[in-house]
């Protein structure tokens, strides 16, 4: 896949689902650094409205982060409870 068109189809993915960049590149089988250069730099070279569009989003996943570990952390130790009693 070239390169210009993995970083559109990316795009729309955030922007469809509000997915994480770890969540992005699990789906396009890319690595994250890969899908943060394509969805930076490259976007922004391609289509720059698009690309602030996504970097709303993305800065939205960078503001609840700590809410979404917090929620991880929570559920582990939910389930290892269960399993003990």
């Amino acid at each position: 896949m070239e390169k210009t068109s993995r970083a559109l189809f990316e795009a729309r993915y955030i922007l469809e689902t509000g997915c994480t960049l770890r969540q992005c590149a699990a789906f396009f089988g890319v690595g994250k650094s890969t899908v943060h250069a394509d969805v930076t730099a490259r976007l922004a070279a391609i289509d720059p409205a698009l690309g602030e569009e996504v970097a709303r989003v993305l800065e939205r996943n960078l503001e609840i982060r700590h809410i979404r570990g917090g929620e991880s952390t929570r559920k582990k130790y939910r389930a290892l409870r269960s399993k003990r009693g």
